[in-house]
């Protein structure tokens, strides 16, 4: 592995497919020692057999001015022919067809080069195609099963809905049923997020609409929990997808449930406009997070000294509503005093072709 990385880096020499007169030195030293050795024998042969001294020295100048010459012509067509391949790679993005895109060159061991990486990224690119098989096959699959599961799920819902009298017993199914329906939809959404493109569709939403549809959804949530929710987001509107947006406000609903404040707690979901762009606020006054875990809050998995301490936290949560709001193009962060409360922040750009609009 080692060497592998020392010829990496000769390749580089300061870019990417140039080759330097200093690298390019060093790899023919061999060559440059017998040429003088050559021509230290040839000297000593021509001054034994009685060849003037101005001879010998016109000899050996002839002969370093070929050598030279020869050098600098090699130099000059080795730096073209790796400045090609590195104009090549830095113009593809699946550089693993490197072998398909090579230059031609006149050289039997390039060519052989040439012929090998072609084999190796042939088996490489059966590979990947194959994953991306299984991945297709295993998206499929979930979405399948989240449409399959969704209809019991609603069912259940009804049920209870029906029963509203009998809240002891239906108003409890109705919250675990809330519950199981939440993370069938973070499957569902977690099997789609690397395609949102596929399932996008970018209209004017209105954040007080939209917010008050996600505090609506976890309405049996909020009140089993005692938590008072504001939604004050006055007439401000974004354009992006209003159905991946309700999904992340409802995980961001329930993360502030789940470490809620012991005693009045609250969340408030405000929306301000910037400059170029409008920010939406939901804060809390829960539990809070600390100082040395908040840039981690995002990690796939990291669940911290709160998701420990209350064993209700699976880590995909906060990671699927950065890797949506990626998707999306709307800038995510967090601000938080362990203790006091968190503020979840969502900035929504708007282009100033619609503001100029």
């Amino acid at each position: 592995m080692k060497e592998g990385a020392d010829a990496a880096k000769k390749l580089r020499c300061g870019g990417e497919g140039h080759l330097s007169f200093c690298t390019f030195l060093k790899d023919k030293i061999l060559l440059f020692l017998l040429h003088i050795s050559c021509m230290l024998v040839l000297a000593g042969f021509l001054l034994l057999t009685g060849y003037a001294w101005d001879y010998c020295a016109l000899i050996l100048i002839c002969w370093f001015l070929v050598a030279a010459a020869w050098m600098l012509c090699e130099y000059h067509e080795r730096r073209n022919y790796f400045f090609r391949i590195g104009e090549v790679l830095g113009k593809v993005d699946q550089r693993f067809l490197l072998g398909e895109l090579m230059p031609e060159s006149p050289r039997i061991e390039d060519r052989l080069y040439r012929e090998m990486i072609r084999k190796s990224n042939k088996s490489v690119i059966e590979r990947i195609r194959r994953v991306e098989d299984e991945q297709q096959e295993y998206r499929e699959y979930i979405e399948s099963w989240v449409h399959e599961i969704k209809a019991p799920i609603t069912s259940i819902s009804l049920m209870c809905e029906n029963r509203r009298n009998a809240w002891n017993d239906s108003g409890q199914i109705a919250l675990e049923n809330q519950k199981v329906e939440n993370y069938v939809d973070m499957a569902l959404y977690y099997a789609r997020s690397d395609e949102v493109y596929k399932d996008y569709v970018i209209q004017e939403t209105d954040l007080q609409t939209t917010a008050e549809e996600a505090v609506l959804k976890n309405k049996h949530y909020l009140i089993q929990n005692q938590i008072q929710v504001e939604v004050e987001c006055g007439e401000e509107k974004v354009y992006t997808d209003r159905k991946w947006i309700l999904f992340i406000l409802n995980q961001l609903i329930l993360n502030c449930t789940k470490y809620k404040a012991e005693e009045g707690a609250r969340i408030r979901i405000t929306a301000e406009a910037l400059r170029h762009g409008v920010r939406l606020l939901v804060e809390d006054n829960g539990a809070g997070i600390r100082e040395e875990e908040l840039p981690r809050i995002f990690e796939k998995g990291f669940t911290g000294t709160n998701g420990r301490k209350y064993d209700r936290a699976t880590g995909m949560g906060l990671y699927l509503c950065r890797k949506l709001c990626r998707k999306l193009g709307i800038e995510i962060y967090a601000q938080s005093e362990y203790g006091t409360g968190t503020c979840i922040a969502l900035e929504f750009p708007v282009s100033r072709y619609v503001i100029n609009g």
